[in-house]
C-alpha cells in the first residue's frame, strides 16, 4: 500500500456527548482530527476530483455525526467516524482523533483525546460484528 494521507486537521464543533445529564443538556466543543490513508496516485496524476477522495464531503460526513448522532464516549464517536469513513471513501486506513477540551476530570487539562486507527481489513462483514463473547479475558 502507498503511504499518501490527507488529513482534516482540528475540526471543531459543538454537540453534546458525554456521560454525565450537564453534558448532554448544555453541550461543549469538539474537536476531530481525520488522517487517511490510501493510494491516491491516480487521481493526482489525472488532477481529478472524481476520482479523488472529497474532503469536503469527509468533513460534511463526520460534521454530521459529531452533531446530529448522541454519543456518551468520545471513543464510540471516533470508531463512528472510523467506519464511516472506511466504508464511504476509497482509503485503506484512518485514523481519527477526537478531543474534549471542556471534559469533567475533576481539574485542569488541555483536553482529553481519544484516537483510533483502523483499516479496511479491520472491517467486518455486515452480520459478522464481534460482540467480545469470546474473549478469554472476560
Amino acid at each position: 500500500m502507498r503511504a499518501d494521507r490527507i488529513t482534516l486537521k482540528n475540526l471543531v464543533f459543538y454537540a453534546y456527548h458525554g456521560v454525565f445529564a450537564a453534558e448532554k443538556e448544555l453541550g461543549q466543543k469538539f474537536e476531530v482530527d481525520v488522517d487517511m490513508r490510501g493510494d491516491f496516485q491516480a487521481a493526482a496524476r489525472v488532477d481529478d476530483i472524481d476520482m479523488a477522495v472529497n474532503y469536503a464531503d469527509v468533513y460534511a460526513t463526520v460534521k454530521d455525526l459529531v452533531e446530529e448522532r448522541d454519543f456518551d464516549l468520545i471513543e464510540a464517536l471516533a470508531l463512528n467516524i472510523a467506519d464511516e469513513v472506511l466504508s464511504g471513501y476509497e482509503v485503506e486506513e484512518v485514523t481519527v482523533r477526537v478531543r474534549k477540551p471542556s471534559a469533567p476530570i475533576g481539574g485542569p487539562a488541555d483536553y482529553v483525546e481519544c484516537e483510533i486507527t483502523r483499516s479496511r481489513s479491520d472491517m467486518a462483514p455486515l452480520g459478522e460484528e464481534d460482540d467480545g463473547l469470546d474473549d478469554p479475558a472476560l
